[in-house]
């Protein structure tokens, strides 16, 4: 990829946020776009007021924005919470996340994500519920050493995978093969959501 690849996809994003929420994206830290769809006991529901009215979005909506919260304070025990022991994304385990959440938190304030859900896909495996959610969005901080503001992430149509535990929705990674382990020193905060 280009130098400037990275820079563009950003921009990209940028540009697809302010066109799709406007004003709202400062606001709506987690969302249900309009067109999403929930596949869920075999029927697919696409109607946006009766999707949003299903316990299970309800649910999974109230578990990212719990995330979103312990991400603004900075809260990593809370945060931690919304990661399944079993998290495992290209290698990375739960205590890796940890270790990279630290990291970002100490070298960046004022940290935020815009999550914007656009289809989820609910299935019973193994007697528990999991649950795929396609997801557009962002992670943003402020520099510490510098105060300017730059995205430290952004992803499009990433499939983030959840379990229900404990009456909770909690992250188990995000889709696409995973080599057989990643450098210790691999800190990418692509995994974070």
């Amino acid at each position: 990829m280009r130098p400037y690849g990275k820079v563009s996809v950003r921009l990209g994003l940028g540009l697809v946020l302010s066109a799709v929420l406007g004003s709202e994206a400062a606001f709506a830290k987690v969302q249900v776009l309009p067109d999403a769809q929930l596949m869920v006991d075999g029927k697919t529901i696409k109607e946006h007021k009766r999707l949003l009215g299903q316990p299970v979005v309800k649910e999974l909506l109230a578990s990212f924005e719990r995330a979103e919260t312990a991400v603004q304070k900075e809260d990593l025990v809370a945060l931690m919470a919304f990661y399944s022991p079993a998290y495992n994304y290209h290698g990375l385990k739960e205590t890796d996340v940890r270790r990279v959440w630290g990291e970002v938190f100490m070298h960046y304030k004022a940290v935020e994500s815009l999550h914007m859900l656009s289809d989820i896909k609910v299935r019973q495996v193994d007697s528990r519920l999991q649950a795929e959610v396609t997801c557009t969005g962002g992670l943003y901080g402020t520099e510490e050493r510098t105060g300017n503001r730059i995205t430290l992430d952004s992803w499009f149509r990433e499939v983030h995978y959840l379990v229900k535990e404990d009456g909770v929705w909690r992250f188990l990674g995000n889709a696409g093969e995973a080599p057989a382990a990643a450098p210790f020193s691999a800190a990418p905060h692509h995994p974070l959501f």
